[in-house]
């Protein structure tokens, strides 16, 4: 991209910021792949509340023949500087390696195997675990500014090793990485957000934001050789079951009228609760996609969906 252009991304903004006096400002590294034989998929999601004096870990590894394993933490200290998470038997280290290029995650962390996504919902324990991380995404497309709000996307190959208990897990495959900053307020409206890439290279991302009384269309598609393209029009929809887990979902994105079909693999959700006892169930899967044109792929989607308050309130 020139770099006149809106989406074009600073390198330094991949270091840290200065807050907001906003409670709930938040600066946040959002980390995901899925492995090119899409046996093991995973995320991991750094999320700084530096007013509140909290980190959030949200760390989840799924495939579709394996349990959930999960390492969430919504108490972490603040690092006083970069991505260096300690306390409670954590020690994880976020390191952009090279700005813009490549980043590493890497330490390890306790955890938990689940029976399934809906163990999450229903607060069961599972049974203890760790999680021994040493992945790095290396980009593979071109890094992306938002232009109406402080956050940029970057497809990405991700390599490494993901170790659960005793076992260690060869990750080789793709995935995505975001950086954002600004005050997060995860119980006040609905999105749906994904991305992914497609047999032939081309990447998708698209966040469908979903404020009462209107709809915000976010994302790209860019192609292998380079082109990207902002969208300008998304219509995703999704069928439900009974727990509010999207069985199935359609993704429409304009300007140029990619149709993916959506198909979740493994869930991965997590439950957020506010300060005021505000809930909002966070459903994240890893995905199929199926353009109409027979084109398929993987990748991640998530939907975030608050909870109605009781009373009607």
């Amino acid at each position: 991209m020139p770099e006149s252009d809106p989406h074009a991304v600073d390198p330094a903004d991949e270091g840290r910021h200065t807050p907001s006096e906003d409670p709930l400002w938040n600066e946040s590294h959002y980390l995901d792949f899925v492995s090119s034989d899409g046996r093991v998929a995973g995320y991991v999601r750094i999320g700084l509340y530096p007013n509140l004096g909290v980190t959030w870990w949200t760390t989840m590894v799924v495939g579709p023949d394996r349990p959930l394993v999960s390492s969430v933490r919504y108490d972490l200290p603040v690092p006083a500087s970069g991505l260096a998470l300690r306390g409670d038997g954590h020690s994880v280290d976020g390191d952009v390696v090279s700005p813009l290029d490549r980043m590493r995650v890497h330490g390890s962390a306790p955890a938990r195997t689940l029976d399934g996504p809906l163990a999450v919902y229903r607060a069961e324990q599972g049974t203890p675990t760790t999680l021994d991380l040493d992945l790095t995404w290396s980009t593979d497309g071109v890094p992306y500014q938002y232009a109406v709000t402080t956050r940029y996307e970057i497809p990405c190959l991700v390599g490494g090793t993901v170790t659960i208990g005793g076992e260690v897990v060869a990750v080789e495959g793709q995935g995505q990485r975001d950086h954002s900053w600004g005050v997060r307020d995860w119980w006040a409206f609905g999105w749906c957000w994904f991305a992914g890439r497609l047999e032939d290279g081309t990447r998708v991302h698209g966040a469908d934001i979903r404020i009462p009384g209107s709809r915000l269309p976010l994302g790209y598609i860019q192609q292998p050789y380079g082109q990207v393209t902002t969208v300008d029009g998304l219509d995703v929809t999704e069928d439900e079951d009974a727990e509010g887990l999207p069985t199935a979902a359609r993704a429409r994105m304009e300007p140029t009228g990619l149709d993916l079909a959506i198909e979740p693999v493994a869930f991965a959700p997590l439950v957020l609760t506010a300060a005021d006892g505000r809930i909002s169930r966070f459903p994240r899967a890893m995905v199929r996609f199926t353009s109409t044109d027979g084109r398929a792929g993987t990748g991640w989607i998530e939907w975030n969906q608050p909870q109605p308050v009781s009373g009607g309130q």
